[in-house]
């Protein structure tokens, strides 16, 4: 006969299901406790702010070390909570694509000219006008003045904030082919300007024909012959090679248009004032250093064209000034920046 087994005839351990029951309970209340601590030490903690900032400029420029000074800087006064990522050599695009991505938010801070700025900002026009300034003090005294605050300012409008000018020095003619002692010599040449209205207009009331090309194809377009010359500042005639194919540099100084560090709004706006204070106080920092820099440039850019064997000319600027001082009648119709070019003059 057979025997029915007996192992299942033991009766429950109801004790063990219990501790193991309770075993589990422990278990998801400490799995809990620590998913809420997670949650709230993330919740309370104070993420790097990391602001992208690009510019077209080689990293031995004044700007591009004025910037990583800025970068120290506001590392320093935010205790770590803030930091530039800096983009140079037109990684990011040229200067009018990089006020483009500021004004959708893509990228949060950028360098342009003022001459640039201007296609944004109406009224920066005015530094575009050439023998504005009657001296580098004068230029000084009003960009760190009422009238620059105020044209930094104006762009807040159009989603971008000026923080702060770089120096930019003067701004010359360079030439592939022949030396430029006035306007004449410009008659039927090609020359390169930045995307600048009234850049366009000095240039073809001086004779010339005006050719608007980013700073990052520059170098091509001269070598290919797509233009016959450019002007610009004596470093960035230096670093950006160009001296190696314009063998020509003639010093009229026509203009003296400051490079302007812009923020968009959409970033600034988000930044608690605290962090406006730190990151406007590490632009001013930067700004001064950049000044030195720039003026000791000016000097070593000028000095190593000369040994690479360009010719430096020294022009009669006053027939420079007779073929453009109508430009500054021509916007009697645009009352502010009328007004603006009459507070400049008025300045000593």
């Amino acid at each position: 006969m057979l025997r029915k087994s007996n192992r299942f005839s033991k009766p429950f351990n109801f004790k063990m299901i219990d501790t193991i029951k309770h075993i589990k309970k422990l278990f998801f209340k400490t799995f809990c406790f620590l998913l809420l601590t997670i949650i709230f030490s993330c919740s309370n903690s104070s993420p790097i702010k990391t602001i992208k900032l690009a510019h077209g400029l080689d990293v031995n420029h004044p700007v591009h070390k004025a910037m990583v000074l800025m970068s120290k800087e506001l590392e320093k006064k935010s205790a770590g909570k803030m930091k530039l990522e800096i983009y140079p050599n037109s990684q990011l695009g040229s200067e009018r694509q990089c006020l483009e991505l500021l004004q959708i938010g893509s990228l949060g801070m950028t360098k342009v000219s003022a001459a640039v700025m201007e296609n944004f900002a109406p009224d920066m026009k005015v530094f575009g006008l050439p023998f504005l300034f009657k001296n580098k003090a004068h230029r000084f005294k009003i960009l760190d003045g009422k009238i620059g605050k105020e044209l930094l300012d104006g762009g807040t409008k159009y989603w971008l904030k000026g923080l702060g000018y770089y120096d930019a020095g003067s701004r010359s003619f360079y030439t592939k082919a022949k030396q430029v002692h006035s306007p004449e010599d410009l008659k039927g040449m090609k020359i390169r300007v930045m995307e600048s209205a009234t850049a366009m207009n000095m240039v073809k009331k001086l004779g010339g024909s005006p050719t608007p090309i980013s700073s990052g194809e520059l170098y091509t377009a001269l070598q290919q012959g797509v233009v016959d010359g450019a002007e610009n500042n004596p470093p960035t005639f230096y670093l950006s090679g160009q001296y190696e194919v314009c063998k020509y540099y003639s010093l009229d100084e026509h203009t003296a248009i400051p490079d302007v560090l812009i923020i968009g709004t959409q970033l600034w706006n988000k930044l608690t004032n605290q962090e406006q204070k730190w990151l406007q106080e590490a632009t001013n920092v930067s700004v001064k250093y950049q000044r030195k820099l720039w003026e000791q440039s000016e000097n070593e850019a000028l000095i190593a064209v000369k040994k690479a064997g360009v010719e430096v000319v020294i022009p009669d600027k006053i027939k420079f000034t007779e073929k453009v001082k109508t430009m500054f009648d021509e916007y009697k119709d645009d009352k502010k920046v009328y007004r603006l070019i009459q507070q400049i003059q008025a300045i000593e």
